[in-house]
């Protein structure tokens, strides 16, 4: 009996601490920003699930790349007997039975041709294609696609595949719901052909993919007849890799009757936590999605886990029988929609957790888009019940009865994607007027990363914990960590609301966990703490330089300590004999595998080109940045760890950087340029950082010879660079009547050191405010496209509130109203408000500039206060500090000090 009470008394504890308060449902303000793709559950650029639509029940939950790569989570409520839908979209069809197989299923026969046709009957049934080769399919590149479907090899650019492959189908299965698959690379014709005629049912133009889906018709069906029968197709590969795979397969997907659509009230996106209300008959559900990436807390940052709370609520003030429902896909933890997938029932520490991911785990694959191929998802029976189901069954006995079905499978093997389980999860609150609670939803990549080939966990897991730990401690401390998510959103929300106002507190409020969420933190072997991004859409590198620099402001506000975790590797890389230049890297590879720049691999310099490496951008990036972790900590504790580095890269600044040579910048999409006005102000900037990190470290003369360079390039940047007219500076320092955005301008103004002479800044403020158009700032006047990071800090350098409005409410003005419905794509065009291409891209961190700006007080130890400090008469690291009455302080202020320095020597220093 003791026992027992005990238990009790424990249970009840556990209950008082992870107690729901309101609060928690409840946005600490509600948003009227409609983000193009609103954040679910997310953690790092693999873990990241997004609703690509205005209501969660719109559609299919997809990866960050939108719409075509789906990562199906599901929800359903049970309201007195009548189910609705809140989450999620009813899947049409379960395609598990080949009509007509691709080659993951099976290989196929065509005959084929590379010389265009001369008939244009080349499509009919009927048509003379003995002149063609016979060959297997799939055709394309198999060093772009998978190897093991692409039977023949068809590639080069500019080239093109005609192919005829016939088929037999029977009167039974032309009765079937039947979807035909193709996958090409690029532009795309396929027609339909039978004896009843033909029918071209797909043109693409000019675009790729895998596994796109097409639902056949009656009138398309009716083309067709018992017997032989044909698909014809035409692919022209414009560029780079090559692909043509088809197949009709037919729906076993079995409709779930009666599931109604639960109307969305409202959604509100801050920081940390995602809010939806619906009305579900008498009933209104609040649901939260919560990522517990604190930037201040790198442990709960790097879990992979997150939280999902929901609340029912009666309107009518009656109870009602309620029941809560989610589902996952398999899909998730896959790449391919015909990976094979292992889907589990474990029990850990009294938990049972369902876990699903590929049966084959081939860790660290890469690409550009390309989802997790390895890892598991794990949803554990936390708060409800669980269990593996078919897609069939699971939502119909839930729709049925209010539960799962009976039997759960505790081991499921799937071949493909139509033999695929769910993941499903069910609470019943019972009669209830208002009930709360909450589950959880996480996955583990087992190894995370590889940084110069070795492979390291996420830092959640660095001392040994395993994910069932990591669940255990989310579960334990929910009241404790909700409310310090809440925190967070106040504290974002109310700076973006200091710095601007109401529309830029919802931008960042919306893009913070955009942000957080293409990164993932470890551990080295050396102890140092590494921040890694993926360059999501533009290539897909891993801690891409020119991503550290713009995203910066975020990370330099709220924990610079994040970012030096990103340029720390980048100095290891550079000051490695992996790297053999005097300038910075541009990136370490492709994401997760960190092992050797793949940007622009090692080779000799061409015609001053470079190459694919951007030298002045990504050295002055890294100088710059430096410099400013210096200025925010009063000391270059940190810089001097690379400091002969540094000093490589000033140089290389200071002696090619005043009128730069063919090279790229971070605005590499519009190609290489000559006199880049913008790229000569990194390069100033860069040798101006270096000055102050001297000064800072109680260098006079090496401040004074930086410095004096800086200015003198400075001044003949002024010179050069104004436009005839007077009225801006120049996109090239050769080229009159040019402009651009000179957003590396900023540091003048951040630092407070003022070397651009001629009141450059506000010069070119008043022009851009003439050149705006309906949505931002153009990058230049090359195209009326650009980059709404870059806008950001330009607008920064506005000398008031209202005129950075002026500039930052159009950057609100496009998120809210693109049509391109994907996480925020930071490369648009200014007048339709259509994304060019990026998205998911880290470089919106730099939206918070101006909150930088707001509150950025640059610490600098004036070098005369600290000369011939050392016991030889030399200069010695400052160890501790302390004021007149002997209070510690950072580092010498006006007035009496007394120093201790490294070397032991305590001395009183008077600062004026």
């Amino acid at each position: 009996m003791k026992f027992n009470l005990t238990f009790i008394a424990s249970l009840c504890i556990a209950l008082t601490m992870n107690a729901q308060t309101a609060e928690f449902f409840r946005p600490y303000k509600s948003v009227s920003l409609r983000l193009p793709a609103v954040p679910l559950i997310v953690n790092d650029p693999y873990f990241s699930i997004w609703s690509p639509y205005n209501a969660l029940n719109e559609g299919s939950t997809s990866y960050w790349y939108g719409k075509d790569i789906e990562k199906p989570i599901e929800g359903l409520v049970r309201v007195d007997g009548i189910t609705y839908r809140f989450m999620g979209k009813e899947k049409e069809y379960i395609l598990d039975r080949a009509i007509v197989p691709m080659a993951c299923d099976d290989q196929w026969m065509a005959k084929i041709t590379n010389t265009s046709p001369v008939s244009s009957r080349w499509t009919a049934l009927t048509f003379d294609d003995s002149a063609w080769d016979t060959a297997l399919g799939a055709f394309g590149n198999a060093d772009e696609y998978r190897a093991s479907y692409i039977r023949t090899e068809w590639r080069g650019d500019n080239t093109n595949i005609w192919i005829r492959r016939k088929f037999r189908i029977t009167a039974e299965e032309l009765k079937k719901d039947l979807y035909l698959i193709y996958s090409h690379d690029d532009i795309f014709e396929l027609y339909l052909c039978g004896l009843n005629g033909r029918k071209k049912i797909i043109d693409t133009g000019y675009n790729w993919g895998e596994n796109f889906v097409y639902h056949l018709t009656e009138s398309d069906k009716a083309l067709l007849a018992e017997g032989e029968n044909m698909i014809a197709a035409h692919c022209f590969n414009r560029m780079g890799g090559s692909l043509v795979d088809f197949g009709i397969y037919e729906n076993v997907k079995t409709p779930v009757p009666d599931i109604r659509n639960a109307v969305q009230k409202s959604v509100d996106v801050l920081a940390t936590n995602t809010y939806y209300t619906f009305t579900c008959g008498p009933v209104e559900l609040d649901v939260v999605f919560t990522a517990p990436m604190l930037i201040d807390n790198l442990d709960l940052l790097s879990t992979p886990i997150n939280y999902v709370s929901y609340q029912v609520r009666s309107t009518d003030g009656a109870k009602h029988q309620v029941q809560v429902y989610f589902s996952a896909s398999p899909q998730i933890a896959v790449n391919d929609r015909n990976d094979p997938t292992i889907s589990r029932r474990i029990a850990n520490n009294g938990v049972r957790y369902y876990r699903t991911g590929n049966r084959n785990q081939t860790l660290h694959g890469t690409g550009d888009h390309t989802p997790i191929d390895w890892g598991y998802l794990y949803l554990p029976e936390i708060n409800g019940t669980a269990g593996i189901y078919s897609v069939n069954d699971a939502e119909r006995a839930f729709a049925a009865e209010g539960r799962l079905p009976a039997a759960s499978k505790t081991n499921v093997v799937a071949e493909r994607q139509g033999q695929y389980p769910l993941l499903a999860y069910t609470h019943d609150f019972g009669d209830v007027t208002d009930a709360s609670t909450f589950m959880m939803i996480g996955y583990n990549e087992v190894k995370d990363i590889e940084f110069l080939n070795r492979q390291y966990t996420g830092y959640w897991a660095r001392n040994g914990k395993t994910i069932y730990q990591a669940f255990e401690e989310m579960r334990d401390n929910y009241n404790e960590i909700m409310t310090k998510c809440r925190a967070l959103d106040k504290t974002i929300y109310d700076d973006g609301l200091a710095a601007g106002n109401v529309k830029y507190a919802e931008l960042l409020s919306g893009s913070y966990r955009h942000v957080i969420a293409a990164h993932k933190l470890f551990q080295d072997r050396d102890g140092d703490l590494l921040f890694f991004s993926r360059e999501n859409n533009s290539g897909g590198f891993v801690n891409t330089v020119d991503l550290t620099y713009p995203e910066s402001p975020l990370f330099l506000k709220y924990n610079h300590e994040l970012q030096k975790a990103m340029m720390t590797s980048i100095f290891k890389y550079c000051e490695s004999d992996r790297w053999g230049f005097t300038f910075a890297a541009h990136d370490l590879g492709d994401y997760p595998m960190a092992n050797n720049q793949n940007y622009a691999i090692r080779f000799p310099e061409v015609n001053g080109s470079f190459g694919g490496n951007m030298p002045i951008e990504e050295s002055g990036n890294l100088v710059t940045l430096a410099a400013t972790i210096s200025m925010l900590e009063g000391n270059t504790t940190y810089a001097e760890r690379f400091w002969d580095t540094l000093k490589k890269w000033t140089d290389y600044l200071a002696e090619y950087g005043q009128d730069p040579e063919n090279q790229l910048c971070t605005d590499d999409f519009a190609g290489r340029s000559t006199h880049n006005t913008n790229l000569s102000l990194k390069a100033i900037m860069g040798v101006a950082g270096f000055a102050m990190m001297a000064k800072i470290k109680g260098d006079q003369a090496t401040y004074d010879t930086y410095m004096a360079k800086a200015k003198s390039m400075a001044d003949k940047w002024e010179h050069d660079a104004l436009d005839a007219s007077g009225t801006h500076y120049k996109r090239t320092l050769d080229l009159d009547g040019t402009w651009s955005q000179k957003y590396n301008m900023i540091w003048d103004k951040l630092w407070k050191i003022n070397i651009i002479p001629n009141n450059a800044m506000q010069r070119e403020i008043d022009y851009y405010l003439t050149i705006q158009n309906k949505y931002g700032l153009p990058l230049d006047n090359r195209s009326e496209y650009t980059k709404s990071d870059w806008i950001m800090w330009t607008a920064s350098m506005a000398p008031d509130k209202e005129t950075f409005l002026k500039f930052s409410d159009l950057v609100y003005k496009y998120v809210d109203e693109t049509e391109s419905r994907v996480p925020i794509s930071d490369w648009h065009y200014t007048k339709s408000g259509n994304m060019v291409g990026f998205r998911a891209r880290s470089v919106i961190g730099g939206y918070w500039m101006k909150v930088l700006m707001d509150s950025f007080e640059p610490k600098v130890l004036p070098p005369a206060g600290i000369v011939n400090v050392g016991s030889s008469g030399g200069e010695s690291k400052i160890k501790a500090c302390y004021n007149a009455v002997g209070q510690a302080i950072n580092a010498p202020m006006k007035g009496l000090n007394i120093v201790e320095y490294a070397n032991g020597e305590v001395r009183k220093v008077f600062l004026k």
